[in-house]
């Protein structure tokens, strides 16, 4: 069998198709793991809720287990069903949902997976501002909201960077061509005395800062 013709190891997927995005879910519901674009980088998702699919992540990305997943949603409604968001997370979230920023907050639903949270009662949440990742949202309710590579190694910006990395093990991509932000969610730590940016990414700090201020 030619290189052209063989079999690859994953279903590949199209954001525009409306049935694609269901299979894609679908996939998520029996324990599978899906690689799909959000506004920043291409992330790789499973059911926050299943500890195989959450284990199978880690292992996929290499990732150290004391090293806690952040989780995806599609709405503030659905996020403050799982976090409690305080009057900071609700302000940021405000301005920036959805959009490219991961807020730490404590976790309410105990039944998110173990490995996931690493064993803590916080949890960093999101809402990404990206057509196919919502709508496969909608579906899958939550996700795992970690970027499509492996631990140390560059994110990918787009399907054919996914395609062409070392990322194996997941079940299905969601062709989502060229992301918009290309650089990871800055992430600010809510669970403290006062507010923290432990990473900047698509939004600056003074902006974050800015707006708290403001409260």
């Amino acid at each position: 069998m030619s290189k052209k013709n063989k079999k690859l190891p994953f279903k590949i997927l199209k954001c525009n198709e409306r049935n694609d995005i269901t299979r894609g879910a679908s996939i998520v519901k029996n324990g599978g793991v899906i690689v799909f674009p959000t506004d920043t980088l291409y992330g790789i998702g499973c059911n926050p809720y299943d500890e195989k699919a959450v284990d199978k992540i880690f292992k996929i990305k290499n990732r150290d287990k004391i090293n806690p997943l952040p989780i995806l949603a599609s709405s503030v409604v659905d996020v403050e069903r799982i976090a409690l968001l305080g009057r900071a997370a609700k302000k940021l979230a405000q301005i920036y949902w959805p959009g490219a920023l991961t807020v730490i907050v404590p976790l309410i639903d105990k039944n998110i997976s173990h490995n996931l949270r690493a064993g803590k009662m916080i949890i960093g949440v999101r809402v990404p501002n990206n057509t196919c990742a919502l709508s496969l949202l909608n579906d899958c309710k939550y996700l795992t909201g970690t970027s499509a590579n492996k631990s140390r190694e560059r994110g990918c910006k787009s399907f054919s960077e996914v395609l062409s990395s070392s990322l194996r093990g997941f079940d299905a991509i969601l062709d989502g061509g060229e992301v918009e932000e290309r650089v990871q969610s800055t992430i600010v730590d809510l669970t403290g005395q006062h507010p923290r940016v432990i990473r900047e990414g698509a939004i600056v700090s003074q902006a974050i800062y800015a707006t708290l201020r403001t409260e």
